[in-house]
């Protein structure tokens, strides 16, 4: 955007017109004052060059009086911004990986796709808030740390895979472990765990209570989620005589401690039995947990008057030296 600091010096701008007016006017007004019988010898010399740019003048005191009309009025133009003074909140997602999360009871898809897309609808709607994601099976990683690049966190969200055969397993405690870890330094005004599961804590050295306990003495909330319908599922089974099966299990989470977990940070407990209640889950887990953005906007001008008063001078002087030289006229 553009601004003039001094406007008012644009008002010198209705004179060009009526220079280039009084100009063409002095110019029809020119009669001959002396007189031949005969012309046509005359019409064949070749007029000079000061003949032929006899109208630069004019087009030099135009352009230089308009350029320095224009520097007087300070132009300046601006570039907008806009600062951020609220602080975030420091959000690390635990997500399952373990093979159970292959089962199909929520959607057409598996527990794993349904919960990645859920996920990542969430960090869609985070504004200033770093987001980081560990997932877990028999052991625990952090997939992604900290960032506020949600593109970088999706790309990594996108990656996550059901664990292989010998890292399979479910060990709660070592994922809260993992993300407490993760926010154990973190100076922001709200730390949150949103750990996801669908079966019980059976593998790891880590009880879930003893890593909550951790959680809560470094200031961490906790939200846990437990996914899968009620009772008992298809489940696809490799192996076997007879070449990958669907058996039925039971569904098994471990609820009471996922309750108490969150009881203990502060957090709540939540059971998705469906694709819709898990959206609605992690809507909800973004309304409580929800930054509140102020911000500044503001604009930052750079001075346009050396640039337009320069050139303005120089035509103007290049005009009066053309018109007391090589393009002065005899009265």
């Amino acid at each position: 955007m553009i601004r003039f600091v001094n406007p008012e010096w644009l008002v010198l701008l209705v004179l060009l017109p009526v220079l280039v007016y009084r100009y063409i006017h002095r110019e029809r007004q020119k009669r001959g004052s002396i007189r031949f019988s005969d012309l046509s010898s005359l019409r064949e010399i070749q007029p000079s060059l000061a003949i032929r740019m006899r109208h630069v003048l004019i087009i030099l005191r135009c352009v230089g009086l308009g350029l320095l009309s224009v520097a007087l009025a300070r132009p300046q133009t601006g570039r907008e911004g806009r600062e951020i003074l609220s602080q975030g909140i420091d959000i690390v997602l635990a997500l399952d990986a373990s093979s159970s999360m292959e089962a199909t009871d929520l959607a057409e898809k598996s527990r794993l796709e349904v919960s990645k897309q859920v996920v990542a609808d969430f960090a869609e709607g985070r504004v200033n808030d770093r987001l980081g994601l560990v997932v877990f099976a028999g052991e625990a990683y952090t997939q992604c740390p900290l960032t506020l690049d949600y593109g970088v966190f999706l790309g990594f969200l996108n990656e996550v895979r059901i664990a292989e055969e010998d890292w399979d397993g479910t060990a709660i405690g070592t994922a809260i472990a993992t993300a407490v870890n993760r926010l154990r330094d973190s100076d922001a005004r709200s730390k949150v765990i949103v750990l996801l599961t669908d079966g019980l804590n059976n593998r790891g050295e880590i009880d879930p209570l003893t890593a909550a306990r951790a959680a809560e003495a470094v200031g961490v909330r906790i939200y846990t989620i437990g996914v899968g319908s009620e009772g008992e599922i298809l489940r696809r089974m490799d192996g076997g005589l007879f070449g990958p099966r669907n058996v039925r299990v039971r569904v098994e989470i471990d609820e009471e401690t996922l309750k108490s977990v969150a009881k203990l940070t502060g957090g709540r407990y939540f059971r998705a039995t469906s694709e819709e209640k898990l959206e609605a889950i992690y809507e909800e887990i973004g309304e409580m947990e929800k930054t509140e953005i102020r911000t500044r906007d503001y604009v930052d001008y750079d001075e346009l008057f050396a640039s337009l008063l320069v050139p303005g001078l120089f035509f103007v002087c290049v005009e009066v030296l053309l018109a007391n030289t090589r393009l002065r006229r005899i009265p």
